[in-house]
């Protein structure tokens, strides 16, 4: 199995340009230097789109298939303006924007806290469908939502309680301790990974890029998006990888942080 980032239909892996896009676009973090850009804080109105499955963090890049007309219209706007959208789960997990039969949630109830994107990358395709990457840069809490604009969801977005996500400081983690035990998670799950790019990574990098590409479920991901700091998210990390691994392999005993 290639571990690619989890979704549904509305995600594929691609490349635009260069490097191939693996581990939740985890080559991209080595290989791509963002642009310096005025990111955003206080409160905000920004575009969201709900789907199930899919995390954005901070630093972290997501290939998107846009091809609802709702979202085209979103992603135009975007690009009109900051190119800045929201990524954001549904509450009830498996429901993104599409519903389950019978039901029809068009407009499910969102998670309070999401991650803010800049679209850093598009292509425009023969069909209409849009190709973008999403570069995440701080996340966000829903604070009300607002009308709705050319049938896609807008939201008032308070960043101010996530001041950290701007800092660039390595967390106090033991990155070995990880690879080691991601190694272990890969093999159990059959997964195919470069070994030789994650530990070229930071620590700070590595955490975001495992979180947001390991096939967890949509409430373990949320659980990584809301924690409080890198040191918590790579705890939480280790966790959920070592309840995993087969009986009897002794993974290391890790308690997991507190959830907001």
């Amino acid at each position: 199995m290639r571990l690619q980032p989890q979704a549904k239909a509305d995600i594929d892996s691609f490349e635009i340009g260069t490097p191939s896009l693996l581990l939740g676009c985890a080559a991209w973090v080595i290989r791509y230097t963002p642009a310096t850009m005025v990111e955003p804080r206080g409160n905000e109105t920004l575009p969201v789109f709900p789907l199930t499955g899919t995390l954005l963090l901070p630093g972290t890049y997501l290939p998107l298939n846009i091809f609802e007309e709702r979202y085209l219209n979103m992603v135009e706007d975007a690009l009109e303006g900051d190119r800045r959208i929201g990524m954001i789960q549904p509450w009830i997990p498996g429901l993104d924007n599409w519903g389950v039969p019978p039901l029809d949630l068009r407009d499910p109830e969102l998670y309070p806290v999401g991650c803010c994107g800049r679209i850093n990358q598009y292509e425009l395709q023969p069909d209409g469908r849009y190709l973008i990457v999403l570069e995440g840069e701080v996340r966000f809490r829903i604070r009300r939502e607002l009308e709705q604009t050319r049938g896609y969801r807008r939201v008032s977005a308070d960043f101010a309680e996530f001041e950290i996500d701007r800092l660039s400081e390595e967390p106090n983690i033991d990155k070995q301790e990880i690879l080691s035990l991601f190694d272990r998670f890969a093999r159990q799950r059959d997964l195919d990974f470069d070994s030789d790019l994650l530990a070229a990574l930071s620590g700070l990098r590595l955490v975001n890029a495992l979180s947001t590409a390991l096939p967890l479920t949509a409430v373990e991901k949320q659980a990584l998006l809301e924690a409080r700091s890198l040191e918590d998210r790579a705890s939480l990390l280790m966790t959920l990888m070592g309840m995993d691994l087969e009986p009897g392999s002794q993974p290391p005993s890790f308690s997991p942080p507190a959830i907001h």
